[in-house]
């Protein structure tokens, strides 16, 4: 279940939510899923992803025969471009949301960028990378989706497309916890099916919406996106 922020933010228009987690905590899925749900409610959303390009790398490392991103741009070249791209991401994101003047449903937010810097142990450049990314508004909502790193590391292993250490999705985990902003989030409990997920996520989003506006999750389509 989820537990309530601290603050609600009644009577403000919602205008960005964001989807926060560890590879595998199913962020996509929900945000795909989330954006879908507020069209059909009436709120006209946008699925947009900020990713940071950790995975593409990955995939070119082992074409040119490296084990990984980190092993073949090092760890402080991972950190450097990673931080750069999301950063391009997030910019657009939201120049995007305030042109078209719908909910930005955002897949990673900051937030995952200062995740990504502490369970990678370079956390001199998490001073840098709060620094370019204060720029940023907070968005109105971050959902931090929490999974056992076992159970992600099992969806990850069977999606087929990727891959992650077990350290490093404990690390992952632990740093999300540690960040200053985790007492703003909203905790949601991904270990359950989609649906119970969507579920949870659709009664916090509603706590934004007019009641005329307020529908329930509705269930994850068969072709729906792999967790990530």
């Amino acid at each position: 279940m989820a537990r309530a922020q601290r603050v609600q933010r009644r009577g403000r228009r919602l205008r960005a939510v964001a989807l926060i987690g560890i590879d595998g905590s199913g962020k996509t899925t929900q945000a795909h899923q989330l954006a879908a749900a507020l069209n059909a409610a009436g709120v006209p959303a946008n699925y947009l992803r900020n990713a940071g390009g950790r995975r593409w790398f990955g995939r070119l490392a082992r074409r040119l025969g490296r084990a990984d991103a980190q092993r073949l741009l090092g760890r402080n070249g991972l950190l450097l471009a990673e931080s750069v791209l999301r950063w391009l991401a997030i910019a657009r994101t939201l120049l995007r949301s305030v042109l078209t003047r719908r909910v930005a449903v955002m897949d990673r937010y900051a937030y995952c960028q200062y995740a990504s810097i502490r369970a990678h142990g370079g956390r001199r450049w998490e001073t840098f990378a709060r620094l370019v990314y204060r720029v940023f508004p907070p968005p109105g909502l971050t959902l931090l989706l929490t999974v056992d790193p076992a159970e992600a590391y099992r969806r990850i292993e069977s999606r087929g497309t990727d891959h992650e250490t077990m350290e490093y999705l404990i690390a992952a985990d632990a740093a999300y916890r540690s960040l200053p902003e985790y007492p703003t989030f909203v905790v949601v409990d991904a270990n359950g099916t989609p649906d119970q997920v969507a579920a949870d996520i659709g009664a916090q989003v509603a706590r934004w919406l007019p009641e005329s506006r307020r529908a329930p999750a509705v269930p994850v389509p068969a072709t729906a996106p792999v967790s990530t």
